[in-house]
């Protein structure tokens, strides 16, 4: 896969997430008067860089031939367009005496944050496309 085929699959993953964390958050908002509600996060960044670092690994390491597809296998890369965010709920903490655990003016600065983020992720992707453009002129 080449290097722009490459970057605009990630970034068009990445605003996928960044979509799915808003609406996450923005849950969160709306229960945070809600007892016994706990806040939930998306997961993604962690689980795509363990697939990046395992197809570092994998072109550095010990290759082993296998005869059956039931044998063991080691050094697989684990592929990154298989991860998938993941919602993860807090039940741990309590912040307030009905249960709940949702902060909104936090909550309210993370949709902030998030659609910045997601701001971004379009104007990396339209500089993208503008450098393919760019590129097929000359």
């Amino acid at each position: 896969m080449n290097s722009f085929t490459r970057s605009i699959d990630l970034l068009q993953r990445e605003m996928d997430v960044t979509s799915l964390r808003y609406q996450v958050t923005a849950n969160n908002l709306a229960n945070s008067e809600v007892p016994n509600f706990k806040r939930s996060t998306v997961n993604f960044e962690s689980e795509l860089k363990r697939a990046f670092e395992s197809e570092e690994k994998a072109k550095n390491g010990f290759k082993l031939t296998t005869s059956d597809e039931r044998h063991i296998q080691i050094n697989v890369p684990y592929d990154y367009r298989e991860v998938q965010p993941r919602r993860v709920v807090d039940y741990v903490s309590t912040a307030k005496a009905n249960g709940n655990n949702v902060d909104a003016e936090t909550e309210a600065n993370n949709i902030l944050q998030i659609q910045m983020q997601y701001r971004m992720l379009t104007q990396l992707t339209s500089f993208e496309f503008d450098q393919l453009n760019t590129a097929m002129k000359k």
